[in-house]
């Protein structure tokens, strides 16, 4: 990142199976934006298997690293996506206050205190929610109900299109269906209607969260809605005006 715009590619990598990385960056120092492209995942609301469109991106946004320094656990998920775009739309861009500033909102919407560094349970695997921190079953949780609104309440057949509809929802601060004043377009994933409902990232979002834990043969993490930590983020969500 330069003058709080993206600049030049400094680095490059592929995952693993499960989405983890490295790459080195050489001797740069200052903030960074990382972005993951193509590829499959599997989609926690069914577990099967789908694959990112070539349109769609997540990103990350970090503040000033030194340069020749290790960093590690950066996580790149739909939320993390969603406050890059939200720094990106600040005065200055994606300077160091800005970036920090959304992520942190973004945790707040969520109830996770990192949503950089926590690594988010995966809930297709038996017992992951068992020994998690908060944070960790919390963030989870909200990423399967992501694929849970997109796969099952809004039967989309591509449903990476719902993170590009979500980052471009969340870049006015507001979760409201729209970027600033026009609704948002989910054509790209094959849903019904075409536009995104206004209570797509609030209350559809919290039941979608909800749904998801009550079906036993996707979440097998073993985290229900009696979770106080979840339940609270899920109220949260659903009683939400959609403001970041």
């Amino acid at each position: 990142i330069a003058s709080g715009q993206r600049d030049l590619q400094i680095g490059t990598a592929t995952t693993d199976a499960n989405g983890h990385y490295s790459m080195t960056i050489g001797g740069y120092a200052g903030s960074v934006m990382i972005q993951v492209s193509g590829g499959s995942f599997t989609e926690e609301s069914t577990g099967s298997a789908a694959s990112m469109a070539g349109a769609d991106v997540m990103t990350v946004v970090i503040p000033t690293v030194a340069a020749g320094a290790t960093t590690s656990g950066i996580q790149i998920t739909p939320i993390t996506s969603m406050a890059q775009v939200l720094a990106q739309k600040k005065v200055g861009g994606m300077i160091d206050a800005n970036i920090t500033l959304s992520n942190t909102a973004m945790g707040q919407y969520f109830s996770v205190n990192d949503i950089v560094h926590v690594q988010p349970i995966n809930p297709l695997l038996p017992g992951s929610g068992a020994a998690a921190s908060a944070d960790a079953r919390k963030y989870g949780i909200a990423l399967a109900g992501m694929s849970q609104l997109a796969k099952i309440s809004l039967n989309m057949v591509n449903t990476s299109a719902l993170v590009s509809a979500m980052m471009s929802d969340a870049s006015d601060g507001m979760m409201d269906g729209k970027n600033g004043s026009a609704q948002i377009s989910m054509a790209m994933g094959g849903m019904m209607g075409n536009m995104m409902p206004a209570t797509a990232g609030t209350s559809d979002l919290a039941t979608a969260m909800t749904s998801f834990m009550s079906n036993l043969a996707a979440n097998k993490s073993g985290v229900t809605a009696t979770d106080p930590d979840v339940a609270a983020m899920v109220q949260k969500l659903s009683s939400s005006n959609g403001r970041i």
